[in-house]
C-alpha cells in the first residue's frame, strides 16, 4: 500500500542528526513504494535539502524563518501543521529526541491522530504499518499498528537502518512560506551542559562509568579510550550524584536511553534503573572488580579487574589494532 511519509530532519549544530537518516530509512518502509518527503524547519536549513535525498528521501520541504532559529513548540507546530495540510500525508516520522518526544504528541493531539512512540522496528504486514516498541523498561516488546488517520511515530535512534549514502540521487528542495506568529516563548539564549564530541544518545561507542570510577578525575582514561574508539562518554546516577560528572551523561531509566553497537561499562554495579538505558546495545562489555556485580548477567563479554588497570590496557590496545587496520 504506498504511502506518502514526512519526515521530519533534525538540525543541531549546524548539521543533521544521524536519526534523520534513520528516520528516512524508516519512511521508506512505510512509504512502500510511496513518496518520502523530508522537512527541515529553522532559519537556514535549505543547505540540508540535498543531505536527505541522498540518504532517500524523493524531495524536501523548507520552511524557514528567523523566528524558528531555535526550537518552541509553537513555532515548529505552526510549521509543521502548515506541511500537513499542504502535502496530506499518511505517516509523519520524528526521531525520538527531546525535540522528538516533545513535538510529535503535540501535533498528533491537535489532529487527533495516534502516536506511537520510540520504535525500534517497524514493517509492513496484512495492509498495515506494524511498529515495535519496548515495554517495562526494555524488558519486553510489543507490536502496534494505528489503523486510522495519520501515522505518527518516533524512532529510537540506533535501531534503524539508514539507507546506503547516494550522491547521485536528485529531488526538489522547495520552501513553504508560513506566517509564524502568535509565540508564547522567545528563546534568545541557550546555554548547554553537554560533553564534547560524539552525542551519546546517538554514538556507536558508550564508555560508562560508575561509582567506581571514585572521582571527577577517574572519568579521564574512559574519555581517552572513547577518543581512541570515537565514541561518547556516559554515567550511571550514582556517578552524577556523586558530582563526578554532570547530569547531560546520565544512563538509565531518569536518564538517557542509548543503543550503541558497543558499550563498555567500567565500575557499573547494573542497577536495574541503569540496564533499562543500556541494556538493548548490540554487545556489551563488563569491567568490574565485584564478579557478583549484576552488570555481568547482561553482559556479552565480562572482565572481573580494576578498571583504572584495564582501560589504559584496552585504550593502548585498541590504537595498536587501529594504526594497523
Amino acid at each position: 500500500m504506498a504511502r506518502k511519509v514526512l519526515v521530519l530532519g533534525e538540525v543541531r549544530d549546524g548539521s543533521l542528526r544521524n536519526v534523520s537518516f534513520e528516520a528516512v530509512g524508516a519512511a521508506k518502509t512505510a512509504a512502500d513504494g510511496g513518496e518520502v518527503v523530508g522537512v527541515l524547519i529553522g532559519d537556514s536549513v535549505s543547505a540540508f535539502g540535498d543531505q536527505l535525498i541522498h540518504f532517500g528521501a524523493d524531495r524536501v520541504i523548507t520552511v524557514e524563518d528567523e523566528k524558528l532559529k531555535q526550537y518552541t513548540p509553537d513555532g515548529f507546530s505552526q510549521a509543521i501543521l502548515a506541511v500537513i495540510q499542504a502535502e496530506n500525508p499518511e505517516g509523519l516520522i520524528f526521531g525520538h529526541t527531546a525535540l522528538g518526544k516533545d513535538l510529535a504528541p503535540k501535533i498528533a493531539a491537535k489532529l487527533n491522530a495516534g502516536l506511537i512512540s520510540d520504535v525500534t522496528n517497524l514493517e509492513e504486514a496484512g495492509g498495515n504499518l506494524v511498529f515495535t516498541r519496548p515495554i517495562y523498561s526494555g524488558k519486553a516488546f510489543e507490536k502496534k499498528i494505528i489503523s486510522d488517520g495519520i501515522v505518527f511515530a518516533t524512532i529510537r535512534p540506533n535501531n534503524i537502518s539508514t539507507l546506503e549514502k547516494d550522491e547521485s540521487r536528485t529531488g526538489d528542495v522547495t520552501s513553504l512560506s508560513v506566517d509564524i506568529k502568535d509565540l508564547r516563548t522567545i528563546i534568545k539564549e541557550v546555554v548547554r551542559k553537554a560533553s564534547e564530541g560524539v552525542d551519546l544518545s546517538e554514538a556507536k561507542v558508550v564508555i560508562a562509568g560508575g561509582r567506581g570510577v571514585k572521582s571527577e578525575e577517574g572519568f579521564e582514561p574512559l574519555k581517552e579510550l572513547a577518543k581512541v574508539l570515537n565514541g561518547a562518554v556516559g554515567a550511571s546516577r550514582g556517578a552524577c550524584d556523586a558530582d563526578y560528572c554532570d547530569y547531560s551523561l546520565q544512563i538509565g531509566q531518569t536518564g538517557k536511553v542509548v543503543t550503541p553497537d558497543l558499550y563498555i561499562a567500567c565500575g557499573i554495579s547494573g542497577a536495574i534503573q541503569h540496564l533499562a538505558g543500556m541494556s538493548n546495545s548490540k554487545v556489551i562489555v563488563a569491567i568490574n572488580k565485584d564478579p557478583e556485580a549484576n552488570i555481568f548477567k547482561v553482559a556479552d563479554y565480562g572482565i572481573v579487574g580494576d578498571l583504572f588497570e584495564v582501560v589504559p590496557m584496552l585504550t593502548e590496545e585498541f590504537k595498536k589494532l587501529l594504526i594497523n587496520a
